[in-house]
């Protein structure tokens, strides 16, 4: 094993991996992987159910070490995942500076939290929240560790067509604001289209795939290259791209009405 979480980000390299591999009982999931991503770069990963997806994003987080090959990550990093993870007897602000070393100043929650829109909820218990505002909280506690990597394992899975786009819109914001390098993992191609610069297919254990995607922000999916991109990354995840993506998965008229809806609540 060769890992380095410490390394600084370059001029031209954030995250840096090759030769990957990750066995469960004797079976590769992870095999002979190379990756790279640049700094403020935004990534999006696409695979099949098992191809190995969040098992690199762990590995990226440094939550597991038992590989083979060399991953070099920046010091300041953060994650994101699906569920928020909140402790339900820890006050919003509190569970914002979950884990943060020392004793950090309320303060430093108040405005991660005014960042994604929550500043009215600091004193709220968990319990209270929507999944949409649960889910910012768990952004929220990402930023406030000041990450040059951040790394999101389908943060919006769980949330209705509405919230969800209320959300892919916060973090594309965020991102631009702090210009941290961001990989997002996630079964949505709409939603890898709509926020990445490059979009990768992870298949059998090795990037399969790689999409840059020239599209001008803020994108549209109404835009006939925006449908060219999705359907051809439906082909390469071996998927009909006239059928729905996944179960949980809006459909176009579906997600239109709901950007219109959400259009109008801004």
């Amino acid at each position: 094993m060769a890992t380095d979480v410490h390394r600084p980000v370059t001029p031209t390299s954030a995250v840096r991996v090759e030769g990957l591999t990750r066995s469960f009982d004797g079976r590769a999931v992870i095999n002979d992987l190379r990756l790279a991503i640049r700094p403020g770069e935004f990534v999006a990963l696409l695979g099949r159910s098992g191809c190995g997806k969040s098992t690199l994003l762990r590995i990226l987080a440094g939550l597991d070490r038992d590989i083979e090959g060399t991953v070099l990550v920046p010091r300041r990093k953060a994650v994101a995942f699906q569920a928020p993870r909140l402790m339900p007897w820890k006050k919003v602000w509190r569970n914002v500076l979950l884990g943060l070393p020392g004793r950090p100043e309320r303060s430093v929650a108040e405005q991660a939290l005014e960042e994604v829109g929550l500043g009215h909820r600091t004193d709220a218990w968990p319990k209270t929240l929507s999944g949409g505002e649960a889910q910012r909280v768990s952004l929220a506690r990402a930023l406030v560790r000041e990450p040059d990597l951040l790394l999101l394992d389908e943060p919006f899975g769980a949330l209705d067509a509405l919230t969800r786009i209320k959300a892919q819109r916060l973090v594309d914001e965020l991102w631009r604001r702090r210009g941290c390098a961001v990989l997002l993992v996630t079964h949505d191609v709409e939603e890898a289209v709509l926020l990445a610069d490059r979009v990768l297919v992870m298949d059998d254990g090795v990037i399969a795939h790689e999409q840059h995607i020239d599209l001008e922000r803020p994108r549209d999916i109404a835009d006939p290259r925006f449908a060219e991109l999705r359907a051809e990354l439906l082909q390469r995840l071996g998927g009909d791209a006239t059928a729905a993506e996944a179960p949980d998965t809006a459909q176009p008229a579906q997600v239109a009405k709901a950007d219109e809806a959400a259009r109008a609540a801004a």
